[in-house]
């Protein structure tokens, strides 16, 4: 592997598209059901919007455009996933060519992404608007250290696309940029940067990006932000609670998403690494300052707007530096030997090999271990059974969201609502030879009462025509991989018009 990575200059980013493109295949052979997240995406798919949760809408709008060409389908949820990784990983690679002169250490970054769990495993295994923001960051990164090493107005461009690009993937991205124009404050020559005339394309760039979700932004802020500030909040603390907790998060969370890496970095570079942590140089003292810049604003945040929760992937768009900037060390200590990618490879290998595995192993093993995923959920069978009544539904009601991209993916021409996106319902009504399909489960299988409000809710789909009684079924299916006599519970009803 060495001998191939060391062969032309760009055979590290041929490695990562065979690796993505098996990543795509592996996810194609499993069953056709959805985790959460790729639920989330299929059910959105049918609006185009400027905003729809707390999320802001970066990816939901690329997903929404290929689902366009593809249909809904789980083709369309892998192929933007693995490009989008993929593409991250190529701009994580010209960034470290940009400021590292050894092209060894420059494959070690790169490839050292996959060190990271929360890119390397739950990017695959499910996150979006993470992936999102983990490409944007990469490529703010290349972009601006590009601007900063050799400025050109191609660079000044890209570094504006992707600031915008990241404010509208995940809001903490802003914190990036924001912390590294604050470090390049303290940089004579770099500061002079500000004051260039290609700045310009830097702030159309990435306003013309923004402008359509900040203007929905603008009427809609609690929803956006409320969900948000729940997850980081705990009310049921005191003050002082309140911020050890939020504390004990924030390295809990540093620890989490670096560990790893620090650890292979070890290994790898062995007493090299410890002796080049004293080194230094404009790159290290540049990523230095926007490490300190985004943690401070961290602080900030759990000191006075009570965040008590902070989340390892929040990191993300600052932490993604943290392999490049071992290997910048590295290097300003004269430390680099050509040992260390051969050292470091059988890592890369190992984990190219691991997550495709785990990721097929954990669903296609789930019947042996009795640990059912996501994935396992028959809901192709529950569609095949609804076909088989030659009923076709007016619309599909689920109540809540991966039950209902589920059932979007299984019924990709009628129109489905969760209770959780009330506010996007498509114009339909009901008829007596198209009902409305209610339905609903317990996400561990078992079996579920109904809330009599979802089939209430049914009823705004009559046109103010009143509901019969609804015909309420139960069924129980087969997992897929699943053991013998191990049933998922889905239950459902039609609900028709009175009197037709």
């Amino acid at each position: 592997m060495t001998r191939f990575l060391r062969a032309t200059p760009n055979a590290v980013f041929v490695l990562l598209a065979a690796y993505f493109a098996v990543n795509f295949l592996v996810r194609m052979a499993l069953p056709d059901s959805l985790e959460r997240d790729e639920a989330q995406q299929i059910l959105l798919s049918q609006w185009l919007a400027a905003g729809y949760d707390t999320q802001p809408p970066f990816y939901n709008w690329l997903q929404y455009a290929l689902i366009q060409v593809t249909g809904p389908g789980v083709f369309a949820i892998s192929l933007l996933k693995n490009l989008m990784l993929f593409a991250a990983y190529l701009a994580y690679g010209l960034a470290a060519r940009t400021v590292l002169k050894e092209r060894d250490l420059a494959i070690i970054a790169t490839l050292s992404l996959l060190t990271i769990p929360q890119i390397a495993f739950e990017a695959q295994r499910d996150l979006t608007h993470t992936v999102a923001v983990v490409f944007a960051s990469a490529l703010f990164l290349y972009g601006f250290l590009r601007t900063l090493a050799a400025p050109t107005a191609l660079s000044y461009l890209v570094t504006g696309i992707a600031i915008g690009i990241g404010m509208i993937a995940k809001y903490n991205f802003a914190l990036l940029p924001a912390a590294g124009l604050l470090a390049i404050v303290f940089d004579r020559e770099w500061r002079q940067r500000l004051f260039d005339w290609r700045l310009l394309l830097t702030a159309i760039a990435s306003l013309a990006i923004v402008a359509p979700h900040a203007l929905w932004l603008l009427d809609h802020l609690t929803l956006a932000s409320g969900g948000t500030m729940d997850k980081l909040s705990d009310g049921s603390t005191g003050i002082s609670s309140q911020i050890i907790e939020g504390l004990l998060s924030l390295v809990t969370a540093v620890l989490g998403f670096s560990a790893v890496t620090v650890a292979v970095f070890a290994i790898v570079f062995r007493s090299d690494l410890w002796k080049a942590l004293s080194a230094g140089n404009r790159w290290t003292g540049l990523i230095e300052l926007m490490m300190a810049f985004f943690l401070l604003a961290l602080l900030l945040l759990i000191l006075f707007a009570g965040a008590a929760h902070i989340k390892d992937r929040w990191l993300t768009p600052l932490l993604l530096v943290l392999p490049l900037y071992l290997c910048l060390k590295v290097e300003a200590a004269g430390r680099a030997d050509p040992l260390q990618l051969k050292r470091f490879a059988p890592f890369a290998a190992a984990v190219m090999i691991a997550v495709p595995a785990i990721l097929f192993g954990r669903v296609a093993a789930a019947g042996l271990t009795g640990d059912y995923q996501k994935l396992n959920v028959p809901y192709d069978a529950f569609a095949r059974h609804i076909a088989e009544e030659g009923i076709t539904p007016a619309v599909i009601l689920a109540d809540d969201t991966h039950l209902a991209g589920n059932l979007r993916l299984q019924f990709p021409g009628v129109p489905v609502v969760s209770e959780d996106y009330a506010g996007f319902a498509p114009d339909a009504a009901w008829s007596a030879q198209s009902p409305v399909l209610v339905v609903w489960r317990n996400e561990d299988g078992t079996a579920a009462e109904v809330a009599q409000e979802i089939l209430d809710d049914a009823a705004r789909f009559g046109k103010g025509k009143p509901a019969a009684a609804p015909d309420l079924h139960r069924m129980e299916l087969p997992y897929h991989f699943g053991h013998d006599g191990d049933r998922y519970s889905i239950s459902y009803a039609w609900v028709y018009p009175a009197g037709e």
